[in-house]
């Protein structure tokens, strides 16, 4: 079995469907969703794209997917574009974000029993990083027995071994950090090979279709920041440490 992980798209529909097209991802048997899908400048479209692969989707809760849930039903969100994408979700597409599980397992051959989920497996937000100790890692797995562990959350791909057990982070379709492009990643079980993957995007050409296909009031300053510019990875390292409490 080969599965594609594609993880915080955050409604950036042009980026997805590049991922989309990709041979291996079109070839893979199942595509896991790890969660932050819509909470972005074409939410709608974006969730149809997805629910249209059927069942060889496997989707999983994302904290900003659990945030769009809370805003349909009243709540104010502190991020405008989540705001003005909860907003705008249908009634079906509320209920299928409202019912995701916080984790998906497969057993996936050479990769032993994998464990899919958005942040970490006791949290849809807290945060884990590629540089976080061991005694962090041990903490955040504590109770789990995957061999294989897959999270998203961050927006930077990375494989690391945390005491034997193989950590994978796809990076974003939509939002990346570190390097520009969608990011994803390839899990073969028949080989036990990761990669992660980036998709070439014409960032001036997917900012264009966002202004034009998004009703988002602050769209073009969204794309500037987003996606005709992408943050650096150090800066987002020092910060988000700084959230896992160093």
């Amino acid at each position: 079995m080969r599965i594609a992980v594609l993880s915080d798209i955050h409604g950036v529909l042009p980026a997805l469907e590049a991922v989309l097209a990709e041979p291996d991802v079109v070839a893979a048997d199942l595509i896991v969703l790890t969660g932050d899908m819509a909470a972005g400048p074409v939410p709608v479209e974006t969730l149809d794209a997805l629910v249209s692969l059927g069942d060889r989707a496997l989707w999983v809760n994302g904290n900003a997917d659990r945030e769009l849930v809370e805003v349909a039903g009243g709540r104010t969100s502190e991020y405008p574009v989540s705001q003005w994408a909860g907003e705008r979700l249908r009634g079906d597409q509320v209920a299928l974000l409202g019912g995701l599980p916080d984790r998906q397992v497969v057993e996936l051959g050479r990769l032993g029993t994998t464990l899919f989920v958005h942040a970490t497996p006791r949290s849809d937000e807290e945060m884990i990083l590629v540089d976080s100790s061991l005694e962090r890692w041990a903490e955040v797995l504590a109770g789990e027995s995957a061999a294989t562990v897959v999270v998203g959350n961050t927006h930077m791909p990375f494989v690391r071994l945390a005491d034997r057990v193989l950590i994978v982070n796809p990076g974003s379709v939509g939002m990346p950090y570190g390097r520009a492009g969608a990011h994803w990643a390839l899990l073969d079980g028949e080989s036990g090979a990761v990669s992660l993957r980036n998709t070439p995007l014409d960032a001036a050409e997917v900012g264009r279709r966002l202004v034009e296909e998004s009703a988002f009031e602050g769209i073009e300053e969204w794309v500037g920041e987003f996606v005709t510019s992408t943050y650096s990875d150090a800066e987002a390292l020092r910060v988000f440490a700084k959230a896992e409490g160093r």
